[in-house]
């Protein structure tokens, strides 16, 4: 018996992408196994949405960096809430925004880096500390303040705290809306002189970080390099574009201090 699945005459290229390309067909459906794997898919997105952050882990492995971690909250004080109400996974709770002022750090504050739960925790439980130890190297001279992490997070969270601890930089770590080939896909938003009511324009995405998608060396190359090209510019956003070629051999300086003047 003729095998019913007809292959389609793309096939070839599937080696290239993850993406669904080149299904095939079965008379006039997808063959069953494609139909199978978009289901398996689907539930695996679905799972990266509802997934609740491991703060003892992902404390314990930013910790080996970093010796002080913060945990926040914003003001979606659960799951269900977070996903009706975006507006509130963009403020702190009020208990959160007492601790940042209880700990704000001495002295300058080059650079607040929030690794965030967002639409996926898998994103950041698997991907933000391998890319902080690339970072890191880059940005030797930096005054980092404690890593800070925020659950029920959106994007712009990042520019309270930044605010708050009056940060040069903020850059948040979080996990992105997962689709069907990447549920655990991590972004970077990087805000200079972050403040509330910073809007999506006045900051540069980093986006599709995984060992699939951007590798860690060459998004930590991405965010050293716009770290600069803010510091020039005076201004992150639509403003300044990223037209670097992989990681730089360079370290940032204290932005405090001589860069600044540049």
């Amino acid at each position: 018996m003729a095998d019913p699945v007809i292959t389609d005459p793309w096939d070839g290229l599937k080696r290239f992408t993850p993406a669904r390309i080149a299904l095939g067909r079965c008379g006039d459906s997808l063959p069953t196994t494609a139909l199978l794997d978009f289901g398996v898919a689907h539930a695996a997105a679905r799972d990266a949405v509802h997934h609740r952050l491991d703060v003892p882990a992902l404390k314990g492995a930013l910790q080996k960096l970093a010796p002080e971690v913060l945990v926040v909250q914003s003001a979606a004080s659960e799951r269900s809430v977070y996903l009706r109400r975006p507006d509130l996974g963009r403020r702190l709770s009020d208990a959160s925004r007492l601790l940042l002022a209880e700990n704000k750090p001495a002295g300058p504050i080059d650079l607040v880096l929030v690794i965030a739960d967002g639409l996926s925790a898998f994103a950041p439980e698997r991907h933000a500390v391998p890319l902080l130890e690339a970072l890191m190297p880059l940005l030797s001279a930096t005054n980092f303040a404690p890593p800070v992490i925020a659950l029920e997070a959106r994007v712009a969270l990042g520019d309270e705290i930044g605010e708050i601890w009056g940060a040069q930089f903020v850059a948040v770590l979080i996990g992105e809306r997962p689709g069907l080939s990447s549920p655990d896909s991590l972004g970077v938003y990087l805000t200079y002189q972050p403040r509330v009511g910073r809007s999506d324009a006045e900051r540069n995405c980093i986006s599709n970080i995984r060992p699939e998608g951007l590798d860690y060396a060459r998004a930590a190359g991405k965010l050293a390099y716009l770290i600069q090209g803010a510091l020039r510019l005076g201004a992150t956003g639509v403003g300044l574009k990223d037209e670097s070629e992989g990681p730089p051999a360079v370290v940032i300086a204290n932005p405090n201090s001589e860069l600044d003047s540049d």
